[in-house]
């Protein structure tokens, strides 16, 4: 049963990817870039529970959360063309 949701996870992750390389407009990829990162979460989180290493649990919740931050910046960096002020500078 679990085999068979990792490999309905890999044909996800596969789909996703042709969209992140195909995508029409940069938001389309970076949707795709978040939603292959999910996939590999939940891909993570299964192999873990397959394999009996509980400790992919704690890998594939650290993984979710780069994730997240990861896509807030890019989507930043594209909306407003830097990622913040980086202060002022002293001699």
């Amino acid at each position: 049963m679990f085999a068979a949701a990792a490999l309905a996870l890999l044909v996800t992750l596969a789909l996703v990817m042709v969209r992140a390389f195909l995508g029409p407009t940069v938001f389309d990829r970076v949707q795709a870039a978040n939603s292959a990162g999910s996939v590999a979460m939940l891909l993570l989180a299964v192999l873990g529970f397959l394999t009996g290493r509980p400790e992919f649990l704690d890998l594939a919740i650290t993984y979710g959360l780069l994730n997240t931050v990861g896509t807030i910046a890019v989507l930043k960096f594209f909306r407003q063309g830097d990622l913040g002020d980086p202060g002022e500078t002293r001699p």
